[in-house]
């Protein structure tokens, strides 16, 4: 019984994510906010064609074929898209994206393999980890993005509750979807700061 409806709530979870992106996406192509009642339309729509079997050559509706895809996304991930459409969002800082590219590079490797320390074993009751999350929220907190200190807040109390099938704490906060959106964001904003310097040295060289 108990399996049964975090399988669903799984299901739901993926389905609102998967017209998230769909509606972020539409946002791009459109480049303009479109209103908050419009998002949210889209929202119920889309995410109920996500949750509920279409009956035709579907046997599972189509959030369990994506979630079989990607597996569940980190608490943390989730958040921050879901946060991301509601009205007068601000990104995340690019100390934020810094430090989840910078965990993820050293994460990876070694839970892969390479080398003898394994940090994924951390994240099933390391207080020493423990510690180390509360300290990253705390210093997001530092850096005036409370939303920061929300989500990750949130991503341990899913862990306490075990609202997801994996009982590691690192499911909870990183996955490599957010690990790739962290390591773009931070090239990104490096590759704009370089073009604004190299337009900013046109502009004054001398002649």
């Amino acid at each position: 019984m108990m399996n049964s409806f975090l399988q669903t709530i799984a299901l739901l979870e993926m389905a609102i994510t998967s017209a998230m992106i769909i509606i972020w996406g539409l946002q791009k192509i459109s480049q303009k906010e479109f209103p908050f009642a419009v998002k949210a339309v889209l929202l119920l729509a889309l995410a109920n064609l996500f949750f509920w079997p279409l009956g035709m050559s579907l046997e599972l509706p189509l959030a369990a074929y994506v979630r079989g895809v990607t597996g569940d996304l980190s608490i943390v991930s989730t958040l921050l898209l879901w946060s991301s459409l509601l009205p007068g969002n601000k990104s995340a800082p690019i100390s934020f994206k810094f430090g989840i590219a910078l965990i993820a590079l050293g994460f990876y490797p070694f839970a892969l393999g390479f080398g003898m320390i394994d940090p994924y074993a951390w994240g099933y009751g390391s207080i020493a980890f423990f510690i180390a999350v509360l300290i990253f929220a705390v210093i997001c907190g530092v850096a005036n993005w409370s939303k920061g200190v929300w989500i990750v807040g949130f991503a341990i109390i899913a862990w306490g509750v075990h609202w997801h099938e994996s009982m590691n704490l690192w499911d909870y906060l990183l996955d490599p979807f957010l690990a790739i959106w962290a390591i773009y964001g931070l090239c990104s904003a490096i590759l704009h700061k370089r073009k604004e310097k190299a337009r900013a040295g046109y502009l004054f060289r001398p002649g």
